[in-house]
This record gives structure tokens, C-alpha cells and sequence, in this order.
């Protein structure tokens, strides 16, 4: 059983939001906590002069296109021993659709993506399966590793090297050795961070039995990245159960460890999409204002920075999402289905294109690791560094759709 947790509303005074709102205007700087929640808690009369606020502060710090990585989706395992609440991704051994990818099956997919124009292998996996499965044990000794973060490793240098994409791997937790490793064969690394709220780890809640979930291990994580200059991918998780309170201290966690290091090169903002057959089930979703005013408050927030929303968990009127100020809308797969959400297909390019334009925008691909960041990844040199070097004359690294 899931627990439902209130959600706190900061006190506003009679004027409040509109007197916030002008206040936003012409500022350089991101609003505070404060603000924040006050925005967060307004009505709907205004929802509009919110959107309109992160609109413009997109068009003053991220001017012109709106980009996205054309990728090639890799689940290398989808065992995992975090038990969450709203997933559907994570098996244990020997049920239904339980798998671990071989080399040739990886490396089908990639030449597979290669011929359609895909520049990144996103390389999704559940976290730490060989500490709580034998099974999982006994197919990395098969494969020849010690753990599964070797065998991630392994399969992100064939990528380099075998191939034209980049790996992108989101792999949980990991040790800052690790981030090291991996930082060699690929030029970004992602971990959600989804919330900093330690009340979603108790019993019933969304992270209840997900050990690898604790925020002070994913925060880590993340700031060991930042200490180790390895560009990296991050977001939060709206609607499972955060008040609105936690919502903000999570959207400023990240801002401030961006602060202080310069490295987080994506904040992804994804609403909870309920999947039958899971503990959460029936709970409540994200309403569309809901999420366009979340997107609005970490524009805000984080005037500055690269702000992700997918499209497919908002289709049918995902163009809707960049009313909240977003300037990017991720990885999109001409081949592979988003794996952790089958139900949600990826939208067409070129419907994902007409849609943009529609808003008055232009779409363009970008690699997984962003242009003002690839330089941080090209100075680790090696395999990698050569690589980036080759993507500089390209038409995508120059911004051409």
C-alpha cells in the first residue's frame, strides 16, 4: 500500500503572485525557495504570467532552438533490487521479460541506430542486481566480468569504438572511481535524482524497499561527478508523493551543486505516469497544470541551465510543455521504445519537428553530451577525445537538424 503525504502550501498574501512575478522580471539571477513555493501554490489566474515570465527567461539565456539527442535505447539488464513503487522496468530472474543484453544483441541495436542517423546509446540498467540475484552472478561470470558496472564499461568502450555513437549510461549508483571509469568512454553520465525527500524511503511510500534511492547516495553521486568534471544528466520526479515544499529543495539541490561545480549539463523534469500491475497504480497523476507550472518554477530557478521534458509522457499535447520555458526534449529514438515507459512511444521526428514549429521554435539534434559542455569530456583525451574532436566539423555538433 502506498501512503498519500499532504502537501504543504506556503501563506501568500492577497497580491502575492502577481507581486512575485513582477519581481522575476529583469532579474539575472535565480528565484528563491521563497518565490519558488509561492509560485508553485498560485491559482490558475496565474498560470499564464508564470509561463510567460519562463518564456522570456528562456529567450534571454537559452536563445534559439529547441534540441534533442537521436538515440538508440539500451536496457543492458532490467534486473535490479530497488523495488519502486511506480516501476515497471526492474525484474527479478526468471520472470516474464527478464533479461540481460549479450555484446551482439547490443551492438545489433547500435549498428541499427547508426543507419538511421542516431548519435547516442543510451544505456539504461537496474541497479546493483549481482548483490541481491545469484543468477545475475553467474551470467557476468559466463560473460566474463566481476560486476555489472564492468560489464557496463566494457560495452560503452565496444560502443566507442566499434561505432560512431556516443554511450550514455545511467547505470544508479556508483562509486566516484566508477564515474572515472566511465567517464573515459563516455563524454556524459546520468542518475535522476528524482527527490531529495528521505519521508519516500518509509514504509508504503514510493522509494519504501529501493535502497539505492536514499537521496544522500544519489547527491553523492552527483557531486562526485561534479569534483571529477564529468558533464552530467539529472532531474526530478514530480507527483509521487513529494510535498510542494520538497519539490523545490530538490529542483535547488541540483542548482546549487551546479553552482558550485559547472557540470550538470541537463535537469529533466518528468511527471509520474501510473503503469497497471505496480503499488501505484491508482494514484493520482500530474495534471498538465501541474507540470507546466513545475516547469516554469525550475526555469526559474535555474534560468540558465538546460531544462529536459519528454514528450511521450505528455502526448497527446506535449507541445504544450515548452509553454514552461524547456529549451530541450531529450533523447527521442527513431527504432527502440522507451523500455522503462513501453506504454509511451517516442513521437515521430518529423511530427516532433511540425509540433515545434507550431510553437514558433526550431528543432535541432544535439549529441548526448551538449556542445558547451563537450569540451570538459574532449580533455580526457584517449578514444573519447578523438571522437568529440571528429563531431566538432559535424553538421550536428554545428546545430544543423
Amino acid at each position: 500500500m502506498i501512503v498519500a503525504f499532504p502537501v504543504a502550501m506556503p501563506t501568500m498574501t492577497k497580491d502575492g503572485p502577481s507581486q512575485t512575478l513582477d519581481m522575476v522580471h529583469g532579474r539575472m539571477d535565480g528565484i528563491s525557495r521563497k518565490t519558488a513555493l509561492a509560485l508553485l501554490q498560485a491559482g490558475e489566474g496565474q498560470l499564464e504570467p508564470l509561463l510567460s515570465a519562463a518564456q522570456q527567461m528562456r529567450a534571454r539565456f537559452k536563445p534559439g532552438a529547441i534540441t534533442y539527442s537521436r538515440k538508440v535505447f539500451i536496457p543492458l539488464t532490467n534486473l535490479c533490487r530497488d523495488y519502486c513503487g511506480y516501476c515497471t522496468f526492474r525484474r527479478d530472474p526468471g520472470e516474464t521479460k527478464a533479461h540481460t543484453m549479450f555484446p551482439d544483441e547490443v551492438m545489433e541495436v547500435v549498428r541499427a541506430g547508426e543507419r538511421m542517423g542516431c548519435t547516442e546509446a543510451l544505456f539504461s540498467l537496474g541497479d546493483k542486481p549481482e548483490f541481491a540475484f545469484p543468477e545475475m552472478r553467474e551470467t557476468l561470470r559466463r560473460l566474463g566480468y566481476k560486476s555489472t558496472l564492468h560489464y557496463l564499461e566494457a560495452m560503452c568502450e565496444k560502443v566507442l569504438r566499434e561505432s560512431s555513437l556516443l554511450p550514455h549510461p545511467n547505470p544508479g549508483l556508483m562509486s566516484a572511481e566508477w564515474l572515472e571509469r566511465l567517464a573515459r568512454m563516455a563524454p556524459s553520465v546520468g542518475l535522476m535524482l528524482e527527490t531529495t525527500s528521505t519521508r519516500l524511503l518509509g514504509k508504503g511510500a514510493a522509494h519504501d524497499n529501493a535502497p539505492d534511492k536514499d537521496p544522500a547516495k544519489r547527491l553523492r553521486v552527483i557531486e562526485d561527478a561534479g569534483r571529477l568534471k564529468v558533464p552530467f544528466t539529472t532531474g526530478i520526479l514530480i507527483g509521487i508523493g513529494e510535498t510542494l515544499e520538497e519539490r523545490v529543495d530538490t529542483l535547488i539541490a541540483i542548482r546549487d551543486l551546479h553552482e558550485k561545480h559547472g557540470h550538470i549539463q541537463e535537469v529533466i523534469v518528468q511527471n509520474f505516469r501510473a503503469k497497471p500491475g505496480t503499488p501505484m497504480a491508482a494514484w493520482p497523476e500530474p495534471t498538465r497544470t501541474d507540470m507546466l507550472r513545475t516547469l516554469a518554477v525550475a526555469r526559474l530557478i535555474m534560468p540558465s541551465m538546460n531544462i529536459q521534458a519528454p514528450p511521450n509522457l505528455s502526448d497527446p499535447h506535449y507541445a504544450d510543455l515548452l509553454d514552461g520555458g524547456i529549451n530541450d526534449w531529450g533523447g527521442i529514438s527513431p527504432l527502440t521504445p522507451d523500455f522503462i515507459n513501453p506504454e509511451k512511444p517516442w513521437p515521430h521526428i518529423d511530427e516532433l519537428r511540425q509540433r515545434t514549429e507550431a510553437k514558433g521554435c526550431e528543432l535541432r539534434q544535439r549529441l548526448p553530451v551538449y556542445s558547451e559542455f563537450a569540451a570538459m569530456s574532449k580533455a580526457r583525451g584517449g578514444l573519447l577525445g578523438e571522437r568529440l574532436a571528429a563531431y566538432e566539423t559535424s553538421e550536428i555538433i554545428r546545430g544543423a537538424a
